[in-house]
């Protein structure tokens, strides 16, 4: 497994991280504690040390499971939680977004309950939960600093979602010197706004890094969701109109090239094909993908031995996405689309698709 530096703060994140929202809540199936504990174990041994939480998830159960797994194991992980939803004071009514509170008060009680309940001092890396941007004022910005002046945060990120499309929030995270990482929905067939950060990191000449979540497209390009696949009510993809399941089926066909690469030794399966052609942009730090089971683990962190994207699969890639891989039918998606606030997302020409958390 490689590392790479989340900006310039001297953290370092295995490549393929550990996605924690699968712990500590039934979304991505059920498991009972001690299997989630197993779970986050068998990753550490085969080398996805970054770990990534969030308060909410379970509403501080996914914290108290990593917290378990990683006893006597913290120096070997690379720690991430997330704060700013207020689950405390308010019920969780399906996979509905709860109200946010972002100013100091809250904060620093979301943040002092966290480290409680991961059983730590401190964090490698705090993000900020779906924060908009007018929610991160000059106040949270300076208690951030605070945070990391004190030694109790090493890096500071913003987790974009659930949706697509928050422009305006990764822009700001990529401009904004406080943050070192901007984590995002980002996959070879959802890559707005993925594509935009990247080049404006590129352009700005900025450290900040992209942290890629959904790299797998909700079950497409791991092949979990086939044509034969029965999603049942309460899966959280279960929202995706089928037209958009069957679209993407078509455009996994227009790629099973990458599954026998030309010229090296060596295969990759369809789910390390979309990792590895994250990690083939030197902005992305790390890529989350969500671990079910151990074959996922086994298979996923695997990654990191297959053989790169070449360049002339990329190009190729390049040239099948601006074609929209050859599909000429709507994905039945545009009843979804939405934007924060819209003007941004209008202006840069993107869409906004609802995706999982």
């Amino acid at each position: 497994m490689e590392h790479r530096e989340l900006g310039n703060s001297g953290v370092e994140v295995s490549e393929i991280g550990f996605g924690a929202w699968v712990v500590g809540t039934d979304w991505w199936g059920d498991r009972s504690d001690d299997q989630a504990v197993a779970m986050v174990e068998e990753a550490l041994d085969a080398g996805v040390t970054y770990v990534d939480t969030g308060d909410v998830y379970g509403h501080g159960d996914s914290e108290a499971i990593i917290g378990e797994a990683i006893d006597g194991r913290r120096d070997e992980v690379t720690l991430s939680t997330k704060i700013g939803y207020d689950f405390y004071d308010n019920p969780q009514a399906g996979h509905g977004e709860l109200p946010k509170e972002l100013n100091r008060e809250y904060l620093t009680e979301a943040f002092e309950a966290s480290l409680d309940r991961l059983d730590t001092d401190y964090v490698d890396v705090l993000q900020l939960h779906n924060a908009n941007v007018d929610e991160v004022t000059p106040e949270v910005r300076d208690l951030l600093r605070e945070w990391k002046e004190d030694g109790r945060v090493r890096a500071l990120g913003w987790a974009l979602g659930p949706s697509i499309g928050w422009l305006a929030e990764g822009d700001a995270a990529v401009e904004y010197e406080e943050f070192d990482a901007v984590q995002t929905v980002f996959n070879l067939f959802e890559q707005e706004p993925g594509r935009h950060f990247v080049e404006t990191i590129r352009e700005s000449g900025s450290d900040t890094s992209v942290m890629a979540r959904v790299p797998h497209s909700s079950g497409l390009l791991n092949e979990q969701v086939t044509p034969d696949t029965v999603l049942e009510d309460g899966d959280h993809r279960s929202h995706r109109p089928k037209e958009w399941y069957e679209t993407g089926w078509e455009k996994v066909e227009a790629i099973r090239f990458l599954e026998d690469p030309e010229g090296v030794e060596g295969t990759r399966t369809m789910a390390q094909a979309a990792i590895r052609w994250l990690l083939a942009h030197d902005e992305v730090a790390s890529v989350t993908p969500t671990f079910r089971d151990g074959d996922d683990i086994a298979e996923w962190s695997a990654a990191a031995d297959v053989p790169p994207i070449s360049d002339a699969e990329y190009e190729r890639l390049e040239e099948l996405y601006a074609r929209n891989f050859d599909v000429d039918r709507d994905d039945g998606m545009d009843v979804l689309r939405t934007s924060v606030d819209g003007e941004d997302i209008q202006a840069a020409g993107l869409d906004k698709r609802a995706a999982s958390y």
